[in-house]
Parts: structure tokens; sequence; C-alpha cells
């Protein structure tokens, strides 16, 4: 009898032990077994705070404690419905028997659902859509503001000048900032500083006050498009990235062909200083949406995006959640504290600006090239656009308002350009990754290391720069000829099928060169190209009267030609390059290392420029 007992007490001993390790309550144990296979569980819950309950108790990030509510099927007090079991493992299997992740294969990229990552990419362009309306919504006005002003067209000529200027240096102070201390807060100062200079541009009185509060404007707007770029690569993978041009580009690109449009129905029929009113008045509500709905995307500080941020971090959406969460877990009536957080409590840590990250990217050999030729490209849209009020005028007798839609049919272009290349680049991605054998997982980051993306992306953008660098030719001859009206037309639209579509391709591999510091890269991309720009836009009238409008713009052609090698270098010789910038980092960092350990500090820290890649993608 002592025999059987003891044999049946070891029985349900080894009933406890297995009941307790797979998380469940077995229908044949008895009530002390089924207090220890509780307690037991209680006890794996504290060691390992990450294992999850059910999907109805999963722990609430949201909160500094975890909260433990009944599950709808749980057993009874009188005993009824004890069959129900608690899994433990998010599986369905016992954590011992789960599959382990490969080590082979990344992590998932983003914690972000579809919906919201197309969400975020979509706010991060339409304010982006700020830095290029405001350049081109202001052209129409300038005859209006320089007679107002009492100052020449060249006076009033220099409110561009200046404002491409800022536009070019501007990120390279606050995208490196938004690469370091996070995006919401760049977003913050940009907007600020923007809204407070339109509401002094409408306000002004004189012209020295306009040409400088033009600058600070520009200084507010121009960063956006760097941190587009940069939420982008922070939701988007290499391997789906070509998918969201059509979300990142249409905004941008529809704002130089509305800008002039707006600005001329604003000038001609409320004044130009209801065009600085309008801009102050989309920045505040864009920016109020911001406030309340766009999460912080950098993943120095959120990760995949599941981790809780530092509450300045956060949206109003997300604080009032967490307000939720917490009125939920003080009324519960069972729950289950613990007395630390499953995340730590993360510390703001502002960084100062560092424009010398954006200087380092711009003259590393495959950066630099290209993103001179893409400058060059570039270009050639600012002395199209600057020229052609002038330009229309004097041949057609335009008005402000005709010469603001002449601008549509190249806002048509993008919007087709857009359609096209990326399908095709994600396409071509694929293509090349089939080629070397490599999986293509739209969820995880692929390693670029020896992987030939310049390729992939330059083979795409490539026969839109010929059909641009023909258009471009053709431009400047029917100008000189006088064509009839649909043949500029029919160029211009034709041009933003051209040159969008290839700048489109060169944006999206800057990014994909530089996932870490995508503000700091795209920041040296607004520098080149709106230093090149504004002297475009400054030389192109005088080489107009000086040549004519045909050889004028020949010159442009020629240097696509001419500079061309750029380019094929690039596409030979990009993944080595890149391979030596990799190496070169990794020395600055041992070097560092090596450094801080005989100093006896024992901190490790980034070398050289600062610079920082993602593991894997370079």
């Amino acid at each position: 009898m002592a025999a059987s007992k003891q044999d049946a007490a070891a029985g349900s001993a080894d009933d406890v032990a297995l009941a307790g390790s797979n998380g469940t309550l077995s229908p044949d144990m008895d009530s002390d077994s089924r207090i220890e296979v509780a307690q037991h569980t209680t006890t794996d819950f504290n060691t390992n705070p990450k294992k999850s309950l059910n999907s109805d108790h999963d722990l609430d990030p949201a909160t500094s404690d975890v909260e433990c509510t009944p599950h709808p099927h749980h057993e009874s007090d009188d005993g009824s419905n004890n069959n129900q079991t608690l899994p433990l493992s998010t599986t369905g299997e016992p954590p011992s028997e789960a599959p382990a992740p490969s080590a082979d294969t990344p992590p998932v990229y983003t914690s972000f659902t579809l919906w919201e990552k197309r969400l975020i990419v979509l706010a991060a362009s339409f304010s982006a859509f700020f830095s290029p309306l405001t350049a081109q919504i202001y052209l129409p006005a300038l005859t209006v503001i320089a007679d107002e002003f009492a100052v020449s067209s060249s006076q009033i000529n220099l409110t561009v000048t200046t404002y491409m200027v800022f536009q070019g240096i501007t990120p390279m102070f606050i995208g490196g900032f938004a690469d370091a201390a996070g995006r919401r807060p760049a977003y913050l100062i940009c907007f600020v500083i923007y809204i407070a200079a339109n509401i002094g541009l409408a306000l002004s009185r004189s012209y020295v006050s306009l040409l400088v509060v033009r600058c600070l404007q520009s200084a507010g707007s121009s960063t956006t498009v760097a941190l587009a770029q940069a939420v982008l690569a922070d939701t988007i993978t290499s391997a789906e990235r070509g998918q969201y041009i059509g979300i990142t580009v249409i905004p941008v690109v529809l704002a130089p062909s509305l800008g002039p449009v707006i600005g001329g129905l604003l000038a001609q029929y409320l004044g130009w200083r209801w065009i600085f009113w309008f801009l102050t008045i989309i920045a505040s509500v864009n920016l109020v949406a911001m406030l309340l709905f766009f999460p912080e995307t950098c993943r120095r500080i959120v990760g995949d995006g599941s981790v809780r941020p530092h509450p300045i971090y956060r949206t109003c959406w997300q604080m009032l959640k967490d307000a939720h969460h917490r009125r939920r877990r003080n009324s519960s009536s069972f729950s289950l504290h613990r007395t630390t957080s499953t995340t730590p409590e993360l510390k703001f840590k502002g960084k100062a600006p560092n424009p010398l990250i954006s200087l380092h990217i711009l003259f590393e050999k495959e950066l630099f090239l290209l993103l001179f030729y893409s400058s060059v490209v570039f270009a050639s849209f600012y002395a199209t656009a600057t020229s052609m009020p002038s330009i229309f005028a004097a041949l057609y007798g335009f008005t402000n308002l005709q010469v603001g839609l002449m601008y549509l049919p190249m806002a048509g272009g993008s919007v087709v350009a857009s359609a096209i290349v990326g399908p095709a680049m994600g396409r071509n991605f694929a293509r090349h990754a089939r080629r070397l054998g490599r999986p293509v997982d739209k969820a995880r980051q692929m390693d670029l290391v020896g992987f030939p993306i310049e390729r992939a992306r330059l083979e795409v953008g490539v026969p839109l720069l010929v059909l641009s660098c023909a258009v471009i030719l053709a431009w400047g001859w029917a100008l000189q000829a006088g064509a009839p009206v649909a043949v500029p037309c029919v160029l211009l639209f034709l041009q933003g099928v051209g040159m969008i579509g290839f700048v489109n391709a060169i944006n999206v591999l800057i990014v994909d060169i530089h996932p870490g510091n995508a503000g700091a890269a795209t920041a040296a991309n607004n520098l080149t190209r709106c230093l090149l720009g504004a002297v475009a836009s400054a030389v192109v009238v005088p080489m107009i009267d000086a040549i004519g409008a045909g050889w004028a713009y020949t010159i442009f052609g020629v240097l696509y030609v001419v500079l061309a090698p750029m380019l094929v270098a690039v596409m030979w010789y990009g993944v080595r390059w890149r391979a030596e910038e990799a190496e070169k980092r990794e020395r600055r960092k041992r070097a560092k290392a090596e450094k801080g350990e005989e100093s006896g500090s024992g901190m490790v820290v980034d070398g050289g420029s600062g610079l920082k890649e993602e593991e894997g993608t370079k």
C-alpha cells in the first residue's frame, strides 16, 4: 500500500512537472496538482516574462507593469470547463518544441503592417511636398513683387538663388541630426521654422526682409525631402523599395508643377502675400496631423518599430492609448503585476547635428560620381523651369496663370514615370537575385554584400536618361524656332517621364547604399543638386540671350553624354567600392576600440566620421 502511494505520488509529481513545462492543466489532475501547476506556471512567467500567455493575455508594451486578464474560457469556481488549457507558446507548441529561427535568416525588417507602412511613407512624402512646392509657388509672383519693392529682375531672382543655396546646405545639419536623434524631433524643428518664416514673408515690408526670411523659409522646408527618404529606409526593405516610388515621388513631382498654378491663381486674385498665408495654413495642418499620428521610425531609437520609445517620441495617439491601457490595468479585477517593465525605459538622448557625415558620404568614390552626375541632370530641370516664365511670356504672350498651367504636362509625365520605374526596379532586383541564387523576401532586408544593387537600379534608369537627353536637345531648338505651343507641352511631358524617372532610380540607389545614414546621404544629394541647380538657374537666361535657346540647352545635353562614363564606372565598380568602404569603417572601428582599451575606458565607439551602417547591408 505504501509503495502504491509512493508510485502514485511519483506519477503525480511527474505529471505536475510535465504539465508545468508545457503550461497546461490536465483534466486527470487532482486539485493539489492543479495548484502546483499554477504555481509552476506563475514562477516560469516571472522568470521569462516575454512568454505570451495567450493572444488575449499578451503583454502590453505600452504599460510599465504586466497585466494578465482572465481568459474567457478559464476554469470557473465550480470546477466546470476544466478541460481548457492555457498554452504558453505563440506557435501552439511547447516552448521546447517550437521551431527556432535559422541563423542565416535575417529577422523581419519592420513590425509595421502593410497599410501602416503605406500610410507612414505617404505622410512623409506629403511633408516632402513642401520643399519643391515652396520653391515653385513663388515664381509666378516674381514680377509683381519686384514692382512692389521697386527692385530689378536680377535682384528679385536673387531670392530664388539664395533659397536654393540654403536648400542645399541646411539638410546637412538636420539630416544628420535626424539619423541620431530621431525623425519626429527633426520634423518638429523643420515645420516650426517653416511656419514662422511664412508668417514673416506674408508681413514683409522691404526687399531686405524678404531676402533674409526667404532663406529662413528654405532652411525650414528643405530637409523634409531628406527625412522622407530616411523614413523610407527605416520601414521598407531593398526588395520592395521600388514599389513605394509611386508613393514617395508623386507628391514631390507634383509640387513643382502645381506650385506655379497655385501661385499664379493666388497672386492674380488675392495678392502675392496670400501665397505665404496659404503655405502657413497647410503646413500648420500637416504639423498637427504628424504630432497626432506620425510614429517615430528611426531604427536607432525604435528598432523595427516594436520598441516603445521615450514619451518625447510618442504620438498623441500613442499617449492616449497608453493612458487607456493604464486605466484598464488599474481597473482590472484580476491582474498580475511586476515591479519592473519588460522593456527598459528609454531616455531621450539628443545629439548635435554633424554636417561632416554628409560631407564624408559626398566624397566617397561611388557616391561622389553618382551624386555629381544626377545633379547635372537635375540642373537641366532647374534651367528649364526657371526660364519658362520669361520665354513663354515673350513667345506666346502668356499671363502668370497660363505660364503656371504649362508646368502641368511635366507633372503628368512624372506620374507616368513613377508608375513605370517602381515595378521595373522591383522586377530587375528579383532578376539579379535569381541569377545569384539568393531568395527574395520583401519582409526581410537582404544582405547586399556582393549584390550588384547599382546595376539593379541603373539598368532601369539609364534608358530614361537617354530619353531625357534627347528631350533637352529638342527643347532648346523648338523654343528657338518658335514652335507651336503643343510642341513644348509634349516635350515637357516626355521630360517628366525621362528625367524624373531617372532621378527616382538614383534616389532609391542612394538609400540602398547608405541605409543606416539615409538622412545624411540624401542631404549630400540635396547639396550637390541645389548648388548646381542654383548655378543653372542663374546662368540659363544670360546664356539664352547670348547664344540662343538652341545652343544653350545643347550644352546641357552634351554634358549628359560627356559625363556618362561616371555612371558606367558606378555600375562596374560599385560592388567593390562598397566593400572597400565597409573595410575602412571596420578598421576605424577596431582602431577606436583598441584606443579605448588602452585608455582604460572600456568604451567602444564608431570610428571616423561617426558613420554606422546597418549590419548586413553593405
